[in-house]
């Protein structure tokens, strides 16, 4: 049936777009459902974001690290954080939805995209993207049939932190969590080390064998065929006699470190920025073996309520200022390399300071499948990772 406008339905929607014109505020189409916004319009008062421990930072645990409030002042855009432990509760909350936007790691963040709840990121929205680290740029972790869901973040090593009173030299070995031991202090390393409580630590097991027992022919953490899956097990069935506890909350971590006693575990540069600004007697290393890592991307929800104000924190979270002070906050490396010079809280030496150069010396989390990355379909997947390590943690 044809539609003609009245002459009084045409004036009508002139003056809508003279008034939307004025109020600077683009009218745009609605993407079709999981399609990328097409233009940013005014913020809708409010984002939600999950993310780790550390990374969204208002100026509540030091007022030097703070870049929340600018953000909120210059476009009206109040920001809500839910911090997640580990990559599988990151992945729940998505699971559940309400929240905008997520700092997602490797091994959540191809799970989240496979899962469909997550939505493809417009960069030419984006106008920071240009200075981010090119080796980030089309990432595995975020990037999928050429297509970009998630602007990246930080990334950085999963350090072996320990007590410097307990350890005549730095370690050298990440054999000093994995193997029963005498340290220089005296004492035994039974119940003063700890392991992260996520399966995706199976693969620093894999890691470690990967250097002292070549024969199993790991090359790749988190590509594990079953014989190699059952010897990284094996490997963590005898750590579980020398773990104190299984940590996956930073701060109780810290906690551990300064009255309970532990004085070697996996960790992140945050808690080691934390336990050495209290000056307690801690340092970190990357070990020979190398270590595992993260690189985080911040992603947004497939039916995010606040797209607006999501992508106006997608680019704010690439600011120069914001990456280096967070850079400096977590111990972490920015995205994007910008950071590292003039800051006044990361300072130029920084970066480096904080691992630049092991970019290649870390296995980047990233989901285990069954497919090998030499054509083979026989690599164990992660869920048999979650109830495997669940076992391991139980004693099992």
């Amino acid at each position: 049936m044809a539609f003609r406008f009245s002459r009084k339905l045409l004036m009508v929607l002139l003056l809508v777009a003279l008034v939307l014109s004025a109020c600077n505020i683009a009218p745009q189409a609605a993407p079709q459902a999981g399609a990328p916004l097409q233009g940013i319009g005014q913020g809708e008062g409010a984002v939600s974001i999950v993310a780790w421990a550390g990374y969204i930072e208002r100026g509540e645990t030091d007022k030097s690290y703070d870049w929340v409030t600018d953000f909120e002042k210059a476009t009206g855009c109040m920001v809500s954080v839910k911090t997640a432990a580990t990559s599988d509760e990151m992945v729940a909350l998505m699971n559940e939805g309400g929240f905008d936007l997520v700092t997602a790691s490797g091994d959540a963040s191809n799970r989240l995209i496979s899962g469909g709840k997550v939505q493809e990121i417009n960069i030419s929205l984006i106008p920071s993207w240009s200075k981010v680290d090119k080796r980030l740029q089309d990432a595995p972790w975020h990037t999928v049939g050429g297509k970009h869901y998630g602007v990246p973040y930080q990334w950085g090593p999963n350090v072996l932190m320990y007590n410097t009173n307990a350890f005549a030299e730095a370690p050298t070995s990440w054999k000093v969590v994995f193997e029963e031991m005498t340290l220089a202090d005296g004492k035994s390393n039974k119940g003063r080390v700890q392991a992260y409580d996520g399966p995706i630590y199976v693969a620093d097991a894999a890691l470690y064998l990967k250097t002292t027992k070549p024969e199993l022919g790991i090359k790749d953490p988190y590509s594990l065929n079953r014989a190699q899956f059952d010897a990284a097990l094996a490997l963590l069935r005898e750590q579980r006699k020398l773990v104190g506890r299984y940590w996956h909350d930073a701060f109780v971590q810290i906690d551990d470190f300064t009255n309970q006693g532990v004085v070697a575990a996996s960790s992140w540069p945050f808690q080691v920025n934390l336990l050495q600004a209290s000056t307690q007697p801690i340092a970190s290393v990357v070990p020979a073996e190398g270590a595992t890592g993260w690189a985080d991307s911040t992603m947004m929800h497939i039916d995010a309520a606040h797209p607006n104000c999501a992508y106006k924190w997608l680019e704010h979270s690439l600011n120069a200022k914001l990456q280096g002070d967070l850079a400096a906050w977590f111990g972490s490396v920015p995205a994007v390399p910008d950071a590292c010079k003039g800051n006044a809280l990361l300072t130029d030496g920084g970066c480096d300071l904080n691992g630049m150069a092991n970019f290649d010396r870390i296995a980047f989390w990233r989901t285990p499948t069954t497919a090998c990355g030499d054509g083979k379909q026989d690599c164990v997947p992660y869920h048999e990772w979650v109830t495997n390590y669940i076992a391991v943690i139980g004693g099992r």
